[in-house]
């Protein structure tokens, strides 16, 4: 069985993560994935080339600027990366005899058919801005416009088989045994 956690930035999702991994369980990082796959990938650098130009890479170093820039021009130059990137990142998960996988975009990038099971984590928003604005070092305003900008978190937690509620109240080591339970994985 495969299982994505995903869940809304500043969520908690990584601090699941975490808990899982103590526990023995390998969690396979989608975004660290991708960047690893777009830095050593001939075939996704080609294609990105061909795609975006030859000053998407100094080298063999991803542009990211170049990149982003391109990425946010318009929504068919984000489907035409996502093209060429998610089903490189989703071959590297399946190929890395991983069981779990964390996914910030599991539905916004159409990969929740790639796994058999969703757990959504979730957290006021309130709470997830203060989480962004401080890890990251900006304005509250500016981390709201990130967490504005996903789908909403209850659409998401709609979505999963399961929740987990990181607010900083709830018991996650024990929400995490219920899910383990459920989806009938000993640890």
């Amino acid at each position: 069985m495969r299982i994505a956690i995903t869940g809304g930035i500043g969520s908690g999702k990584s601090y699941v993560c975490q808990r899982l991994k103590e526990r023995g369980i390998g969690v396979y990082d989608c975004d660290a994935g991708a960047k690893k796959l777009m830095a050593s990938s001939d075939e996704i650098r080609d294609r990105l080339v061909k795609l975006i130009g030859e000053d998407a890479y100094d080298g063999r170093i991803l542009n990211k600027a170049v990149v982003a820039k391109f990425l946010l021009e318009s929504e068919e130059n984000k489907l035409a990366i996502n093209a060429i990137v998610h089903p490189a990142v989703i071959r590297d998960f399946y190929d890395s005899g991983l069981q779990w996988m964390e996914s910030a975009i599991l539905y916004e990038a159409h990969l929740e058919h790639t796994v058999d099971r969703v757990v959504c984590v979730v957290a006021p928003e309130e709470v997830r801005i203060e989480r962004v604005a401080k890890r990251d070092s900006i304005s509250k305003e500016r981390a709201k416009q990130w967490v504005d900008a996903q789908i909403s978190q209850e659409e998401v937690a709609r979505r999963a088989d399961a929740v987990i509620i990181n607010d900083g109240v709830e018991d996650v080591e024990a929400q995490i045994d219920k899910v383990l339970t459920l989806f009938g994985i000993k640890y």
